[in-house]
Order: C-alpha cells, then sequence, then structure tokens
C-alpha cells in the first residue's frame, strides 16, 4: 500500500534500489535529484566515471543508467505510485538521462513481483552447470526484453560458438590495447574503499579449456598467471539488440537487460555479461547477423545458466544530490 507521503526512507530506498543495478566496471555513473514539488526523481550521468578508452561514445554508460531506471520504476510501483519515466527529457540538459515522476496509484505489473530479485540480483562469473536453462525460462526472458523495447535471441550452439571468438578477439584487443588495460586496472583499483569498481573476489576464474572468454579486469598479457577452473561445455549465450541505436534506444536495452537479469535471478538463474565485443565497433556489427535480426544492433551478449550466485560487488555511499 502506498505512503501517504515521500517520506526521507522511502526515497533512500527508491535510491538504493536504483543504486542496486549493473554497471559496466562498477563505476556507477549515476546521480539522483529529487524535484518535490512535481515528485519527480532526476537520474543524471557522473560523466566522470565514464571509461574514456573503453566506453568512448557513452554506450555502456548510458546502459547502465537505464539499468538503475527500470530498478527505480520497480521499486517506485512496490510502495503504491505509478512511475512515469521519461528519457532524455530536456535536450539542453545532455547529463539528464531520464527522470521518474511519481504517478498516482499504482496499477497492478510485473514491476512489484520483481522488487525482491533487485536486492538479490548480481552477476556471477564462475562456472555454470553442464544443465541449461529451460526454453520456458527463456522465452519469458525474451518475453521481459521485449516488453522494455528490446530483443532477446538465444543463439545456437554454432552461432553461439561465433559470439565467443568474437568475444575472444575483442579480449585479446583489450589485454593489448595499453589505454584500455590500464583503464581496467584502474577500475580494480578503485574498489578499494570507495565502494566502486570491481574488489578481487568478484573477478571470478577464467575458462581452463578457454571455452569462454571471460573479461579479465587486470588486463594480464599473460593468461597463465590467471585462476582458471573448466566452465561448462556448451554455454548458453544470448544476444539483447534494439531496432535503432541511438541515446533512448541504449536508455531502453538497459532497462531491458536489467529486466532480463531480474526475471532470470527470480527464477534461479545465474547471469554473466560478455561486453567485450561491444566495445570494438567492427566486432559489434558483426554480432547481429549471427542472431538473424539483421535490421538491429546488438547491445548485450549475455551468458546464461545455474551454478554458484558469487560475491556481489559493492555499492558507493548516497547518490543522491541537493535539491
Amino acid at each position: 500500500m502506498r505512503t501517504a507521503v515521500l517520506d526521507a526512507t522511502t526515497l533512500e530506498t527508491f535510491v538504493s534500489a536504483a543504486v542496486a543495478a549493473p554497471s559496466i566496471h562498477n563505476t556507477q555513473p549515476w546521480r539522483f535529484r529529487l524535484d518535490p514539488d512535481t515528485l519527480t526523481l532526476e537520474i543524471r550521468a557522473a560523466a566522470q566515471r565514464g571509461l574514456r578508452h573503453i566506453d568512448p561514445t557513452g554506450r555502456a554508460l548510458h546502459m547502465s543508467v537505464g539499468c538503475a531506471v527500470l530498478n527505480m520504476r520497480i521499486a517506485v510501483a512496490h510502495f503504491g505510485w505509478e512511475p512515469v519515466a521519461r528519457l532524455l527529457p530536456r535536450p539542453d540538459e545532455p547529463d539528464l538521462l531520464a527522470t521518474v515522476r511519481l504517478g498516482g496509484s499504482a496499477r497492478p505489473s510485473s514491476h512489484t513481483s520483481l522488487y525482491d530479485a533487485v536486492w538479490r540480483r548480481h552477476s556471477s562469473r564462475f562456472p555454470f552447470s553442464e544443465c541449461p536453462p529451460p526454453s520456458s525460462v527463456l522465452t519469458e526472458l525474451a518475453e521481459a526484453a521485449h516488453s522494455e523495447g528490446a530483443l532477446l535471441h538465444r543463439l545456437t550452439p554454432g552461432r553461439a560458438n561465433s559470439v565467443l571468438n568474437l568475444t575472444r578477439e575483442a579480449e585479446h584487443r583489450n589485454t593489448t590495447d595499453a589505454s584500455r588495460a590500464m583503464e581496467s586496472r584502474r577500475w580494480v583499483g578503485e574498489a578499494q574503499g570507495t565502494g566502486l569498481g570491481m574488489p578481487p573476489e568478484v573477478l571470478g576464474p577464467q575458462d581452463f579449456l578457454d571455452r569462454i572468454p571471460m573479461r579479465d579486469f587486470r588486463a594480464h598479457r599473460h593468461a597463465e598467471v590467471l585462476s582458471a577452473q573448466p566452465f561448462e561445455k556448451r554455454p548458453s549465450i544470448t544476444v539483447l539488440s534494439t531496432a535503432h541505436d541511438r541515446r533512448t534506444d541504449w536508455l531502453r536495452a538497459g532497462q531491458a537487460l536489467e529486466r532480463v537479469l531480474l526475471v532470470a535471478t527470480a527464477q534461479g538463474i545465474r547471469a554473466s555479461l560478455l561486453h567485450q565485443a561491444l566495445e570494438w565497433p567492427d566486432l559489434r556489427d558483426q554480432l547481429v547477423p549471427l542472431t538473424d535480426a539483421r535490421r538491429s544492433h546488438a547491445q548485450m551478449v549475455i551468458r546464461l545458466g545455474y551454478g554458484p550466485q558469487g560475491p556481489s560487488t559493492p555499492r558507493a555511499g548516497n547518490a543522491l544530490l541537493p535539491q
């Protein structure tokens, strides 16, 4: 039931839910502000946390913020308000990526059923079992993506191998590109005491047989120094895509991605994000034909399966800007 007024505790819960969203390298590139007159929450980009070399266009930053927007919508609905979201609402304020206004009483929706998953979801960079997710769950994940204006394609084993090959090439480029490697390493170090970046315990091992090219956030040039374990032989790989590739599409893709991840969490499915090939335009272009969505734009590669939950990444302190 909706609280009579928006009190400080509820507002903090909305922001905490948004901050629980995934973000590239756990950079958490967002800031929030409440307009008390209109009961509207503003979600702004924290440009200083952008990855200048890894994400020069800001596409991944926008997707990260889109994930936060979806979590905020779910939290607002859970507390009884109708979340009214707008993307890029003021062209003269390019850092204002979205607003969520607290409207009338919330209509029954899938928002509230995913509220618990907001707090339990996090990526697992560990081996999954050989048991694939059932088709019924994958269909539900595709419907979740579609409800947010995106497509989720499950790849055949042959096409999944092609995507993994592109990811492996991208991972090689990332570790040998000095600027990108340095930027990635910095966000491993940033986790120490800041609540940002990737602490060592969440990085996970590499695939012993190199079937699945997991990201090496420390960008080692010699793989033999990394810990390794056997991963699943036939990973379940999906690709999230959108019809267009504008800033609004990146924000919609982020909301679709987070809805997919929350539905997966609610169904006991683990997920890890293989983003490397999307960071190189020529490799990203090669992803779309593998999904048969030839007029769409790949936004994320998602590996799904059953396995350990893995440790969670930290979160920074209060991201709420003064009113």
